[in-house]
């Protein structure tokens, strides 16, 4: 049925291609010829794709005399081309009878032939149907098989292998099962060994490795290495190792170096503090850690002390990891540790200059490197002389201070800048009261919703309104989000910045508008107080109201324009509605 379809497009397709010949191609021979002597006519034979037809193109065709010469026939048949919806399509554009039926054949043979297709194709989908699970757990596996043999294929190329991987223990309290970890010449997934520039690590992980080095060293490389292959080796992976045994990990849990949020409002530190609570409160003695440069956004002194707290917890739980870290005071507090181990990032002195050597070794590395890699970064000179001088004269001051306290009474960090050792009660003067802004948000909400009351009960009274609304306010905190209630209904809204200035508005669109607002810098943390009311109008009027009225009850706005509306529509009560109609 189909291939007889087939048969018929071909057909006529000839049959087609043979009324343009015999229509279009006398005249093309003529305009040649005319050309040629008077270069006055155009002609030729196109295609329009929009609108799927050959038609000729061409412009002064008709002869000042007709001498019944070659292609004055075909000229006479001419009539202006249609577009399907009836219209000229233009003035350039013509065809012939006998071209429009041949190509009108044409396109009803490929209808019926799409219909026929559409047909087979239900048909066959019919008959599919029953094993549909099938086919999608071929398709499935399919992609599966494909994307295994591609990395089997190139992991053999780059050297990786298959681990041993420890059996899942029946009972979950048994340590054995995830004790240790031994990834022999281990190097980074990103490199390639063929090409030589990837350093062979050997990790024996038997507790939590407190991880230090200079910059550049590849800490940071190191933790993403371990945290690869060992995903890649739970998974039934190859790893990029000679040889490795890994245990049957419950979770592993990598943190980078975190940067801030402002649309969230959070600082750096506040993004590491909150995904590291995430990870130590979910970490077992079943778990892989990995926390690179912890507490690397605040303070040095509590910043040390939050890390040793953290690993002191870590070492508690059990669990298998690294923490690198250049706070080089952890090694300095009295930290309880039963489950870890010093490691560092090799370095060696070359031309008299200090390298990393970015091999992994046993104890601890004080050295940062901080001058050179600033200097390899084209810092100027003149400031790293500068701030080798002042590195000097700090470190001869801790020395004087670490004697002072080794053999004098004991003195705090107090003369340091004056702030560091400073109480944290005396920290908290630069910060706001924490109840001020909840004093405000409460006065404004007063405040607020008495003048929209006795508003909308002076337009109730003017039959301004049908009926007398509620007036309900209600208060969106800084990380909330207005109920699907507001959708698609009128509402003023209040913004209480941070710096206790106002913001008043109108809206239909209040989930909207509000995300409009946070996106702005400084209203991320923004509290919002809205009123649904009943009109775009009665909104317009509420919103230039309070804008003239709230400064004058001691707030600061800042947004005055909209208090300067002085035309506004109002509600038409049913029974007028009537009247007027």
């Amino acid at each position: 049925m189909l291939k007889k379809s087939s048969l018929m497009l071909m057909s006529l397709l000839r049959h087609y291609q043979q009324r343009v010949t015999e229509d279009f191609l006398p005249i093309i021979v003529r305009v040649k010829a005319v050309m040629s002597s008077h270069g006055s006519s155009k002609g030729e034979i196109s295609y329009a794709k929009e609108h799927g037809a050959v038609w000729f193109k061409g412009r002064r065709l008709t002869p000042t005399v007709w001498a019944n010469t070659p292609g004055e026939e075909q000229i006479k048949q001419l009539k202006p081309a249609i577009d399907s919806k009836g219209r000229r399509v233009g003035e350039e554009w013509f065809t012939t009878t006998k071209v429009e039926n041949a190509l009108a054949r044409y396109h009803e043979a490929c209808d019926n032939a799409k219909c026929k297709v559409l047909e087979l194709l239900r048909g066959l989908s019919s008959e599919l149907q029953d094993k549909i699970n099938i086919l999608v757990f071929c398709s499935t596996l399919l992609i599966i098989t494909k994307a295994l043999f591609g990395h089997v294929s190139e992991g053999l190329r780059r050297g990786w292998v298959l681990p041993a991987i420890y059996p899942l223990s029946k009972d979950y309290s048994m340590e054995e099962s995830s004790s240790e970890m031994d990834l022999l010449r281990l190097f980074p997934y990103w490199l390639d060994t063929n090409q030589g520039n990837a350093i062979l690590n050997d990790v024996n992980m038997r507790s939590l490795f407190i991880l230090t080095g200079p910059n550049g060293g590849g800490k940071s490389s190191m933790l993403r290495s371990v945290c690869a292959a060992a995903l890649l080796g739970v998974c039934g992976l190859m790893v990029p190792a000679a040889s490795a045994v890994i245990p049957h990990f419950d979770s592993i849990m990598l943190h980078m170096k975190a940067y801030d949020s402002p649309a969230d409002g959070k600082s750096s530190f506040q993004i590491e503090m909150s995904e590291i609570r995430s990870l130590v409160s979910r970490a077992t003695g079943r778990s892989l850690v990995l926390i690179d440069e912890i507490c690397r956004g605040t303070e040095t002194a509590k910043g040390t002390c939050i890390a040793g707290s953290i690993i002191e917890r870590l070492d508690d739980v059990g669990c298998l990891g690294i923490v690198s870290t250049h706070l080089h005071g952890i090694f300095d507090l009295p930290l309880s540790l039963n489950n870890t181990d010093f490691k560092a990032m090799g370095a060696e002195v070359v031309n008299g200059c200090i390298q990393p050597t970015w091999r992994l070794m046993d104890g601890i590395c004080r050295e940062s490197l901080a001058f050179q890699t600033a200097r390899k970064e084209g810092m100027p000179d003149l400031i790293i002389k500068r701030a080798e001088e002042l590195y000097l004269t700090m470190s001869r001051s801790n020395k004087q201070t670490s004697s002072t306290a080794h053999h004098g009474p004991s003195v705090g960090y107090s003369n340091v800048n004056g702030l560091v050792g400073m109480p944290d009660s005396l920290g908290n003067m630069f910060e706001p009261p924490s109840g001020t802004f909840g004093l405000l948000r409460k006065d404004v909400e007063s405040i607020v919703t008495a003048i929209c009351k006795d508003k909308l009960l002076d337009l109730y009274n003017k039959r301004s309104i049908s009926e007398l609304v509620e007036v309900v306010c209600v208060t969106v905190g800084a990380r909330e989000q207005p109920p699907p209630s507001t959708v698609g209904r009128s509402s003023i809204y209040i913004i209480i910045r941070r710096d206790n200035k106002l913001y008043v508005g109108q809206t239909d669109d209040l989930v909207g508008r509000l995300g409009a607002h946070r996106s702005k810098e400084g209203m991320q943390d923004a509290t919002i107080l809205y009123i649904v009311v009943p009109g775009k109008s009665v909104a317009c009027q509420l919103e230039t109201l309070l804008i003239n009225q709230l400064p004058s009850k001691g707030f600061k706005l800042i947004n005055k324009a909209d208090g300067k509306h002085r035309n506004f529509g109002m509600s038409v009560t049913s029974g007028e509605a009537m009247a007027a109609h």
